[in-house]
């Protein structure tokens, strides 16, 4: 196991975290400018119209898109510790 091996495996790790929280990430951000947009344009400030869409959104996004997540990081772990012995060697 030499450097290169442990950098693209660290580098697969981080990918997959990535991809895995895309989507919660992407539909808070658009249901964040909706409101920020929405806030502009009325003059309301309240901070619970702030936090409350965008903690639902991201609910949502997890009841959606959580057996495309799951599914994503089992393969991931699958393959890692299927392929484990080659590690060790």
């Amino acid at each position: 196991m030499n450097a290169e091996f442990v950098i693209r495996l660290a580098g697969q790790a981080v990918y997959t975290t990535m991809k895995a929280s895309a989507p919660m990430l992407i539909i808070g951000l658009v249901v964040g400018l909706i409101v920020s947009i929405f806030q502009a344009t009325t003059q309301i400030q309240e901070q619970t119209l702030a936090y409350v869409p965008k903690i639902v959104a991201v609910l949502l996004a997890i009841l959606i898109f959580g057996p495309w997540i799951l599914n994503t990081l089992v393969d991931f772990t699958y393959n890692l510790l299927n392929n484990l012995y080659k590690y060790i060697g």
